[in-house]
């Protein structure tokens, strides 16, 4: 990915707030305040007039329209069905998050000089659709996207950074293995990852986009609805305005009862009042089974990769959610020891996607970037090895059912990568047209339950092709996540291939002109 000329930083988009970072010429990874004067910065947008957008807090809460504050848009991603019309205009979720993207960039080029060059973290678990559409939000703010990192990947960058194991020279040093638990305000992962001075390899990964924060707050809303309801014979769920305000307080209370054993949640609505006392082991017995898919995925990817929870040298966590004292106490049961506190959770993976901007940067550049020259080396010195978070798979008919598809995997989850499969298949009816190649992405073999990523078709086919003539498919992840497949149809050896180019699904008109609005809208 080619440089362009300006800053190189690494942004960390989240469900709930945002932040952004550069590795400093001391080699420190340092998050850059907003406006504001705070590290991080709201995830929500509030659509104004004229073009004005607001992204991060809000300081009068009477005057906004629920209409027009936008939460959690990161669970929207890479869905083609979702947008917002405002002032005649179909806003996708791209758009959304480049407003978030264009603040604080805005905000961060005041500090260290106009920022050009970004890498932007995502959830592991993210498809491809969902990393196709950060690309584009990138894009729509005007910045070059040189690469999106995982967000338990930049976290474990960030703490081996910090540590001082990157780059070490030292024989005695023993291979790490650590656990990465990164539950944020929308969405959850957790990954177990295996570094030396110079390798990084994740070893399997599991996790829940629509899983975080705002899910735990949700109960404390629904807790206090129903008991206002049953004793009002109204529900403030039903008045947007009302639904916000109260959203607002039980998010408060949740962080509350992180430090407290007790937060009082005040609801009024139409004309009438009650104040709930909510003590932390209500709160814990009503989010419990939240709790408990975290568990659950956790000890599936321990499993995946082998690990007895026992024999991790750490257990690292991420995403403001971490906050939680039942975090503690569930991982400490499992793994035998106490989470390590030593990063911040709400900060870890921007510093860590600035370390990774400038490991590109040193390399793109040869040191000659702003990277210091002492930092090259050691920037340049280590090598990751990632995995896929889902199944590729190609849709095939099921020989047991005539017309029936089903999704045959060729690649499957938690595969190192770069990797490359390849399989022959055989056609099913006789002097085909054309060999239609579909390229699914998941672990079901029901079709419909997989994400669809792209097709293609081999044509000119030799007439009078008989049933059962061989087709060879070959499907291979490069070294930055990108999946080319190639089928060859060997009888007339006529073969086509198609690159996964993580276009976000916009229409490349609408794309257009959401770039240009994104120039047009103030950011404030």
């Amino acid at each position: 990915m080619k440089l362009l000329n300006g800053q190189t930083a690494g942004i960390d988009l989240g469900t709930s707030y945002s932040a952004i970072a550069q590795l400093n010429f001391s080699g420190n990874p340092v998050v850059i305040d907003n406006a504001q004067g705070k590290p991080i910065t709201p995830s929500i947008v509030s659509l104004g007039n004229d073009g004005v957008v607001t992204v991060g807090p809000q300081y009068d809460e009477s005057l906004i329209d629920p209409e027009r504050r936008i939460t959690a848009i990161k669970r929207q991603m890479g869905r083609h069905d979702f947008a917002l019309v405002y002032e005649d205009k179909r806003l996708a979720p791209e758009f959304i998050s480049a407003m978030i993207l264009k603040k604080l960039v805005q905000d961060a080029s005041t500090a260290i000089g106009p920022i050009a060059n970004v890498v932007i973290t995502v959830p592991y678990y993210f498809n491809e659709p969902c990393r196709a559409a950060t690309l584009e939000a990138g894009r729509i703010a005007g910045l070059n996207v040189i690469d999106l990192i995982n967000e338990p990947t930049a976290a474990v960058l960030t703490y081996a950074w910090l540590k001082g194991d990157f780059g070490r020279l030292d024989a005695s040093f023993e291979e790490r293995t650590v656990l990465v638990y990164d539950l944020g305000g929308g969405t959850f992962d957790v990954t177990v990852v295996r570094y030396s001075p110079t390798q990084f390899t994740v070893s399997a990964t599991d996790g829940d986009t629509f899983l975080g924060g705002l899910d735990w707050t949700g109960r404390l809303v629904d807790h206090v609805c129903d008991g206002f309801q049953e004793k009002y014979s109204c529900d403030p769920r039903d008045d947007a305005v009302a639904l916000m305000k109260l959203t607002d307080l039980c998010d408060q209370a949740k962080r509350e009862l992180s430090e407290r054993s007790q937060a009082l949640i005040t609801v009024e609505y139409d004309g009438r009042s009650r104040t709930f006392n909510v003590s932390r082991r209500e709160f814990e017995a009503m989010t419990a089974d939240l709790a408990q898919r975290t568990l659950d995925t956790t000890q599936l990817v321990l499993e995946m990769a082998d690990i007895n929870p026992k024999v991790l040298d750490e257990v690292i966590l991420v995403g403001g959610s971490t906050y939680m004292p039942v975090v503690d106490k569930m991982l400490e049961d499992l793994c035998g020891r106490r989470p390590s506190r030593a990063l911040n959770p709400q900060i870890a993976v921007a510093q860590g996607a600035a370390i990774h901007a400038a490991m590109i940067e040193a390399r793109e550049t040869g040191g000659d970037g702003r990277a210091a020259h002492a930092l090259v080396k050691r920037l340049k010195a280590v090598t990751t090895t990632d995995v896929n978070s889902h199944s590729l798979g190609v849709e095939i008919s099921k020989a047991e059912i005539a017309g029936e598809k089903r999704n045959h995997i060729m690649i499957p989850r938690n595969t190192a990568l770069p990797f490359a499969y390849r399989q022959q298949f055989y056609t099913t009816v006789a002097n085909p047209k054309g060999i239609s190649i579909r390229l699914l992405e998941g672990e079901a073999d029901d079709v419909s339950a997989c994400t669809f990523i792209g097709d293609f078709r081999i044509v000119d086919l030799p007439p009078n092709l008989p049933v059962g003539s061989p087709v060879e498919v070959t499907y291979r992840y490069d070294s930055r996540r990108r999946v080319h497949v190639t089928a060859r149809e060997l009888t007339g050896n006529r073969h086509a291939s198609v690159e996964i180019m993580r276009d976000s699904g916009l229409h490349k008109d609408a794309s257009g002109v959401l770039r240009q609005l994104a120039e047009e809208y103030r950011v404030e």
